[in-house]
Order: structure tokens, then C-alpha cells, then sequence
């Protein structure tokens, strides 16, 4: 009996069902010849597992009969060759470079082992490396903390510009070279990045080893060349573009790619395994760009200056070349990957649509298998998904917690190398212990439990709305904060009073007659607990190198109360605040439930539209969030830290970066940005729940369990033929 059935996927299937299975049906492009009895396991399917005949035309294509171990070695076959229902090629390979060793790849775990590591590096490189290296690149750099936040913002904003085109025609088109190419422009960008330290002189701290030392006559030379650094941020905002570029395809065609490929049961766990190695790269950027930062950017130097001192800069380069370089060599598998695996094609039409319904009934133009080929169909698909209310409350939702992400993300660690006077090694190294446990356990858990429970996207959503409602309640956790350690003429005046009106004075009494140079930041720790901008602004007469760190003495504004009697040692005091263990635990808590969230919320966006639709409803919920969430959000926390500053860089009476910041207007700022945005998103993914519109269950299949689980055989009549292969 002849069908030609189209289904909203827009594969054709035209195959001949004859029952009992006496004929030899086609499925996926492999053909299923019928058996002698004396060779009871000849066909060999995409997979490599042989089948025999059986009682109903599906269970020669479906049903294993032979364990075929004896063989395995044929498994791959040079003989075989992978060819789909419309005659086209799914053999992994270069053209017409395919051997047959590369075959074993050619599967939905070696797409997406693949896929993670690409994830990782662009994790580590745009959300671990830069995020650690930002402080050291504004000390560098003579940059600001808005500068710094719009080099972060770039990587967005380029994103933003590519999305609707790659999403839309790239859809449609062939994945992996798209993804290919993007991994290699993302390649590019990392080196582009670290472009900078190549073409610029080498660093110095611009003061004599004994320039801080209480004397007369003490100047600082301005160089002309200081205030042009900053310039350089345009070299680190192309290659934040290039990273943009790149990294667009990767999480809209590569999601999409699985999805495809994987019945629908399995997607939530392929693709919250794919994303959970996306959160390990910033985890592994921040501990490994942490060591870094140990090593003094200009190799083979000998400098008096250690990580502690705040004119140290790390190697902060390093990891861009090393993530380049991967980049580019992880480029070329990508590259050979087919338009779908083999096999892949029942997994498309056994699928179940849990798309939104529209009362206009408009959602039924998305199941032509034309639509979306053309850049004519553009707009009617963006109108599509703008009258899908599901959809667009779990974009802004998306937005909110791209906000908060983005910002905490890019000044977690400065946010704790203030709060509790670490370096910016330490304080990222921290960071990193965080995002490791919280941020990747988070994200596969998300993607476990919709699995396990076999969650539709009504119940997706109600999971989304737990998860936030729980990390809004941790939030409160930015209460909590470490006063700023005491600093002479900074926090308070010399004799310990409040300053007037919280404005500097660094000059006093005691250090007037030592002419002390504003330019020359070298923070000491006096024998009585308190903090100073200079040994200079110490009053300090004399240097000891007695010890492995530099201690002063004679030092004249230090009070004489304590046994080190007018001493101090070199770098901050150590904080004696004892809120790190609660405020660690609870933004661990804040990090885990809001990437708990992430793979159910993308899960819902896949479910809620049509399936031709969902590349490109990727795309525009990525401009969502971006535009929304992933640009404004660092530049709006580091507008935001720079109101927290007490004391700015000066260089020859220009503004450079912050050496102080208020640790109590710090975090309140963050606690307000943060009930703000959990609140808004708590609302948004409430209202996409209640707005949301199921199938009809008329218009579902009765089996869809079993559909869904890709299990379902044809039965031997006409009806159930029908019935299974219009699912």
C-alpha cells in the first residue's frame, strides 16, 4: 500500500508497506533485505547491529535478533556506506575523505564529546579567562571599570548582530560546517586577544625600588605613552567580536543538532551534558587563569614586586593562546560531521509536538515542509514567535538571568578580592571553587530531572519557577558584608576620626615634609592594624630586607601602641572578617538553583514551538537575552562597583582605574540588582506557565509514551500504520 505522508518535520516518506512483511521496507535510507534461513543475520543498519525478518514490517528495521559479536570487526565496513532517504551522504568524513575508522564517531556521543569540548574552550575562554584577567587588564591597560565591562559587553554584541542570520539560514543549512566555522573564527578571536601584550613595551612599575621611602624632593616623570594604553580596548573589543561570531552558532545550531539527532527523552540529558561543559570552561579559566596571574607577564624578569602588590600584573595572556590554538585544531572534526547522523531521521518523526497552540490556529503554517527556506518566510517566522506568549515570557526570563549572570560573572572576583583583601589570583581561584560544583552540578542536574520524571513543558516551566523562587530567597545572602579594612586618610583620618564629608586626605602631620607622590599606590600594614596608601604616607624613614618581605620602620604616623613600634610590612592587611564561609555557602546556593534552571528553560523554549521553528527560536531568544541581559549586565554592574569606589588611580591628574572600593555600597548595589532581576524573572516564568497552551490531547497520539521513547512498532493493519508514522 503506497503512502506519501509529510509530516511537520517536512521529511517525505514515500515507501511501499506491504503486510505481513513479505516485502523489505525502507526506513532512514537503509535497506532491510529479508533473510534465508541460512542467513539469519545479514542486514546491517547505521548502527552496526544485524536484524532479521519478524511478524510486522517495522521489526525488521527495529527488533535485534543476533548479538552479531562475532561481527563486530565489520561493524564499520568500508562496504557500507551511509546514505539517507534522499540519496544524500551521512559517511563522517572531508569530502571525499571518509575511511572507515572514522565511521565509530559518526554518532550521537561523538558529535556531542566533540561539541563539549568546543563549549569548554568557549566557556574557559570568554566566560573564565577574561573574567579573571579583567583586573589585571585595567591595571595594564589604564582602564576603567565601564571600559572593562564594554570589552566584556562586546562578545554580545557581536553575538547579537550574527544571530538572526545564522540562525535562521544556518537552520536550515548544514549544522556542522557552520559550527565548524564558528569554532575557528572563535579560534582566531582568543589570538587576537592576546595581540596586545605582543605589540606594546614591556611593563614596568614606573617607581624606583626606594621611591616610596618618607624623603625630599620626590617626583614622579609622566610618560606620554601611559594614557594611550587605554586604546588597546579596541584590539580586546575585536577580538571579543571574533569570540561573538564564533560562539553563535554553538549554542543555537549545536543544541538544535542534538535535539535532532537523540529521541526526545534523551535530549534534556545530551544537551545539559553539552552545557554542563560550557559551565566547567569558565570554572576551569578562573583556576587556571588564577595560576597564571601567578606568573609575571613578562617572562625571564626580575621584578621587586609580588602578586600581593596592587602594580603586579600576571601573565594574563597565556590562556588566550593555548584556547586559540585548541580552538582551531578542534575546528576540523566539526567540519567533517554529515547534515544528520544515521538513524536520526526516526527519531525526527516519532516526535511528539508540545508546541504552543494559537487560537488563530497560525502555529499550522511552521508545519509546511517549505516553510523557512526562503529569506521571504522571515518575517511570518518572527511573527510566529511573537504571538507565541510562552515563548516570550521565557526569553525575558532568559534576559533576567542572563543579567545577573553576566554581571556577577565578570566582578564576582573582584567583588571577593574586596570583601575580604585577597589578591586577584586567590579571589579568582575562589570564584573558580564556586562555579565548578554550583554552576556544572547545577546545569546537568537541570537537564537529569526532566529525564527523570519525564517532564512536558507545562511542568518544565513549574520546575524554571521553583528554581528561581528558591535562589530569590539566597539572594538575601548580599546583606552580609566585610567593612573595609582601615586606611589612613582613605576610611579614616590619621588620628582614627571620620573623615568630613568621606573625602581623601592623605596628607597630615605627620608626612607633610615627605613630599609623598600621589602617583605611587604601594598599600603598607602598620604594626597597629591599619592600612596606608605608601610607605611614604607612612612617614616611613627606612626599609629592611632582612626578611622575604619588605618591612619599614621609623615610621612616623604609625602609632606607638603595639611591640612593632612604628613599623610596616609591605602589601594589604589581612582581613580578620569571619562572613567568607556563610557568604561563599549561600552564593553557591544562588549560583546552583540559577543554573539548575538553565537546561529546563531551554528545554521548554524547544518544546513550545514548532520544530521547524526551533533553530531559529533559539536565535531570537539569544538576541532576547543578550540585548537584554548579556550586554547591559556587566556594563551596569561595573557602572555600578565604580560608584562603590573610594580612592582612583591618578596618573598625572588623569583618572585610571579603582584601588579601593566601599565593601557596604558594594553590596547593597548587588543585593538591589539581584531582587530586582530574580524577582522580574520569578514573574515572567510564572506568566509563561499561565499563559501556556497544550495540544489538544484529540490531537495527540494515544501511544505518544511509547512514540516519544522511540519504541513504537507499526502494527499490522492500515490504521496503526497510519497512526505511527503520522506521530
Amino acid at each position: 500500500m503506497p503512502h506519501n505522508l509529510t509530516g511537520e518535520n517536512g521529511f517525505n516518506f514515500n515507501s511501499k508497506l506491504t503486510f505481513p512483511s513479505t516485502s523489505s521496507p525502507v526506513e532512514n535510507g537503509q535497506t532491510c533485505d529479508m533473510p534465508s534461513p541460512k542467513e539469519p543475520c545479514t542486514t546491517p543498519l547505521s548502527n552496526g547491529t544485524l536484524y532479521s525478518d519478524s511478524n510486522s514490517p517495522s521489526d525488521s528495521c527495529i527488533k535485534p535478533l543476533c548479538n552479531a559479536t562475532a561481527e563486530a570487526e565489520a561493524q564499520y565496513n568500508p562496504g557500507i556506506k551511509y546514505v539517507s532517504s534522499e540519496g544524500e551522504d551521512l559517511a563522517c568524513g572531508w569530502g571525499a575523505f571518509a575511511p572507515s575508522c572514522l565511521q565509530i564517531f559518526n554518532t550521537p556521543k561523538g558529535i556531542l564529546f566533540f561539541l563539549c569540548v568546543a563549549s569548554f574552550l568557549q566557556g574557559m575562554t570568554v566566560n573564565g579567562f577574561i573574567n579573571t584577567v579583567i583586573t589585571s587588564i585595567e591595571r595594564r591597560f589604564d582602564l576603567r571599570s565601564y571600559q572593562s565591562g564594554l570589552i566584556a559587553s562586546s562578545y554580545d554584541i557581536a553575538a547579537c548582530v550574527c544571530l538572526i542570520f545564522v540562525s535562521y539560514f544556518g537552520g536550515n543549512g548544514h549544522k556542522p560546517r557552520w559550527l565548524g566555522w564558528g569554532v575557528l573564527i572563535m579560534g582566531i578571536g582568543s589570538l587576537m586577544f592576546a595581540l596586545p601584550h605582543f605589540t606594546t613595551s614591556q611593563y614596568e612599575v614606573h617607581f624606583p625600588k626606594d621611591i616610596g621611602i618618607c624623603s625630599s624632593n620626590q617626583s614622579v616623570h609622566c610618560s606620554e605613552t601611559v594614557s594611550s594604553l587605554s586604546t588597546y580596548r579596541f584590539i580586546f573589543m575585536l577580538g571579543q567580536f571574533l569570540h561573538g561570531i564564533g560562539a553563535t552558532p554553538l549554542y543555537t545550531l549545536g543544541v538544535t543538532y542534538l535535539d535532532d539527532n537523540v529521541k526526545s527523552n534523551n535530549s534534556p540529558v545530551y544537551i545539559a551534558v553539552f552545557y554542563t561543559a560550557a559551565i566547567l570552561g569558565p570554572a576551569a579559566g578562573y583556576l587556571v587563569g588564577g595560576m597564571f596571574l601567578n606568573i609575571y607577564t613578562e617572562f625571564g624578569r626580575e621584578v621587586d614586586v609580588t602578586p600581593d602588590n596592587p602594580h603586579w600584573v600576571g601573565a594574563w595572556w597565556i590562556g588566550f593562546l593555548g584556547a586559540g590554538a585548541a580552538s582551531l585544531l578542534i575546528a576540523f572534526p566539526i567540519l567533517g560531521y554529515p547534515h544528520r547522523l544515521p538513524g536520526s531521521q526516526r527519531y525526527i518523526v516519532m516526535r511528539v509536538s508540545e508546541a504552543h497552540q494559537l487560537k488563530d490556529g497560525s502555529h499550522k503554517t511552521a508545519s509546511d515542509p517549505d516553510f523557512g527556506k526562503t529569506v521571504k518566510d522571515l518575517p511570518r517566522s518572527v511573527l510566529l514567535l511573537l504571538k507565541n506568549p510562552t515563548f516570550i515570557f521565557l526569553c525575558l526570563a532568559g534576559a533576567t538571568e542572563a543579567t545577573l549572570i553576566a554581571g556577577m560573572s565578570t566582578f564576582g572576583p573582584k567583588f571577593l578580592e574586596s570583601q575580604f583583601s585577597l589578591s586577584a589570583s586567590v579571589a579568582a581561584t575562589y570564584f573558580g571553587y564556586l562555579v565548578v560544583p554550583a554552576g556544572g552540578g547545577g546545569t546537568f542536574l537541570g537537564g537529569f530531572f526532566v529525564n527523570k520524571f519525564k517532564l512536558r513543558c507545562s511542568g518544565i516551566i513549574k520546575l524554571c519557577l521553583c528554581c528561581t523562587l528558591s535562589s530569590l530567597l539566597a539572594i538575601f545572602i548580599f546583606f552580609v558584608h566585610c567593612p573595609n579594612m582601615p586606611m589612613a586618610g582613605v576610611t579614616q583620618a590619621y588620628d582614627g576620626s571620620a573623615l568630613p564629608g568621606s573625602s581623601l586626605n592623605l596628607t597630615t602631620a605627620c608626612n607633610a615634609d615627605c613630599d609623598c607622590p600621589r602617583e605611587v599606590y604601594s598599600p603598607v600594614c602598620g604594626s597597629d592594624g591599619i592600612m596606608y596608601y605608601s610607605p611614604c604616607h607612612a612617614g616611613c624613614k627606612m626599609l629592611s630586607t632582612s626578611t622575604s618581605r619588605k618591612v619599614y620602620q621609623e615610621c612616623s604616623c604609625i602609632l606607638e601602641n603595639t611591640t612593632d613600634v612604628g613599623q610596616a610590612t609591605a602589601g594589604k592587611c589581612t582581613s580578620s572578617c569571619q562572613s567568607m564561609p556563610l557568604l561563599m555557602c549561600l552564593m553557591f546556593v544562588v549560583i546552583l538553583f540559577t543554573f539548575l534552571s538553565s537546561i529546563p528553560a531551554l528545554t521548554a523554549t524547544l518544546r513550545c514551538v514548532s520544530d521547524r521553528q526551533r533553530s531559529f527560536a533559539l536565535g531570537i531568544q539569544w538576541i532576547v537575552v543578550r540585548t537584554l541581559g548579556g550586554i547591559p549586565g556587566p556594563i551596569a554592574f561595573g557602572s555600578m562597583i565604580d560608584k562603590s569606589c573610594l580612592l582612583w588611580q591618578d596618573q598625572c591628574g588623569e583618572q585610571g582605574s579603582c584601588y579601593v572600593y566601599q565593601n557596604s555600597a558594594m553590596s547593597q548595589h548587588t543585593l538591589i540588582a539581584g531582587l530586582v532581576y530574580k524577582v522580574l524573572g520569578t514573574v515572567f516564568f510564572l506568566l509563561a506557565f499561565l499563559l501556556y497552551k497544550p495540544p489538544t490531547p484529540e490531537s495527540l497520539p494515544g501511544s505518544s509514551d511509547a512514540s516519544e521513547n522511540g519504541n513504537s512498532d507499526l502494527q499490522e493493519n492500515k490504521s496503526s500504520v497510519q497512526t505511527e508514522m503520522d506521530v
